[in-house]
């Protein structure tokens, strides 16, 4: 799917919800680029706004936004409008949120940064088939990186006790933490 024009039934309305400003005008333009109807917001109040007045056919919602969690902006509207497709995107891939988003509502659960034919793919997909696999996946390496990060978060940033929960030595861990993420 390029930038053409998509077959997304009678309503092409979509909300996204991120506190990434460049990150949601860049998706709102490819997404229109391709007959979505675009609704922006950048808080969690905002998109519960939108879902509750205007409950879009499709959302992308981002899942750590400045005001809260973007899980309750999918619950509102799953409230309102039930057969909504909802893709939650987060930079803080973990299987625990996935599986939250997904229990509360979501279509399909991605990790930044995913481009907007990921994004439509997911959207577009039907629910009696997987979508495809993205082009370019995480490597293992950066799910391990992620997965250690998103422990690492839980634990208020204590090294000890991170150590600890993934069963690591913490002198590793500290090794780990110190180095950049992996592609």
């Amino acid at each position: 799917m390029d930038a053409e024009q998509l077959d997304l039934g009678e309503d092409p309305s979509l909300l996204l919800v991120d506190d990434d400003d460049a990150f949601l005008k860049r998706l709102a333009k490819a997404m229109e680029k391709r007959g979505f109807a675009v609704e922006m917001a950048d808080t969690v109040a905002a998109g519960k706004a939108i879902a509750t007045a205007r409950p879009p056919a499709f959302a992308v919602v981002d899942l750590r936004l400045s005001d809260g969690n973007g899980l309750d902006v999918v619950e509102t509207l799953r409230a309102r409008r039930p057969e909504s497709r909802i893709v939650v995107l987060t930079g803080y891939g973990a299987i625990a949120t996935a599986v939250a988003a997904v229990k509360i509502g979501a279509t399909d659960y991605l990790s930044k940064p995913a481009d907007a034919t990921d994004i439509c793919n997911a959207l577009l997909a039907r629910t009696d088939g997987l979508p495809p696999p993205p082009e370019n996946p995480m490597s293992a390496d950066r799910v391990r990186w992620e997965h250690i990060q998103r422990v690492y978060e839980l634990c208020d940033r204590n090294v000890s006790e991170t150590a600890r929960r993934l069963s690591m030595h913490r002198r590793t861990l500290q090794r780990i933490l110190a180095k950049r993420s992996p592609k």
